[in-house]
């Protein structure tokens, strides 16, 4: 059994992550900023903590996370704005590693997407451009922390059911359904094999997808 902070706890990948979680043994915390979300929260098996991470500090973090043996990153700003987007896509996420530094809970697991790189290519005014960059931003933080750190960046999100089934650093968009999002979340967590690494995925075609278990141990 692990406990598992979850940020982002009412995101539609969180709430498929935490009954794949609890189902095995794991105890789940999900943070969450809007209290009228808890009943969908605890609904998945999970305990809900309201709290506004825009506005928390490293040691506030530090005070929640604490006593966990793992964090997911999988909340975001939801686009739009861009203050709000670098607020929590780039300045909350990177003072949660911080914070579980601090707490010396070294595991994480960061959410990120597919086209996090340097390189991502999208034009500064483009109103994806602030979700790109603070996703590069907060990704490259965690490679330079000694967290043991896992980058999982799939594809473009879809509502299609669960194929168990993946590609690693796929071409094109990367279509994935997110539950296998979070399949693939609950199969790196507890995977040593992981650490250190940024899976890139999407849900493949034919011969080119796999297991999620076989890919995240590839």
């Amino acid at each position: 059994m692990s406990r598992i902070i979850v940020f982002g706890g009412h995101g539609r990948v969180a709430l498929l992550l935490a009954p794949l979680l609890v189902a095995r043994g794991d105890e789940v915390t999900s943070v969450i900023r809007n209290p009228d979300h808890v009943a969908d929260v605890e609904a998945t098996g999970a305990v809900a903590l309201v709290a506004d991470i825009e506005d928390m500090d490293t040691d506030a973090l530090a005070d929640i996370i604490r006593g966990h043996d793992a964090v997911v990153w999988s909340a975001g700003a939801g686009g739009g704005d861009a203050q709000r987007t670098y607020g929590v896509d780039r300045d909350a996420a990177i003072r949660s590693m911080d914070a579980a530094a601090r707490a010396e809970v070294r595991r994480y697991v960061m959410v990120s997407w597919i086209g996090s790189t340097a390189e991502h290519g999208v034009p500064e005014d483009d109103g994806f451009f602030a979700y790109a960059d603070a996703k590069w931003a907060a990704d490259e933080h965690l490679r330079g922390t000694d967290l043991d750190g896992t980058i999982l960046g799939p594809g473009a999100l879809t509502l299609d059911d669960p194929t168990g089934l993946i590609e690693l650093d796929p071409t094109g968009r990367g279509d994935v359904s997110r539950a296998d999002v979070a399949a693939v979340i609950a199969a790196a967590l507890p995977e040593p094999s992981t650490f250190g690494r940024t899976l890139r995925f999407g849900n493949g075609t034919g011969e080119t997808a796999v297991p999620i278990e076989q890919a995240v141990r590839a």
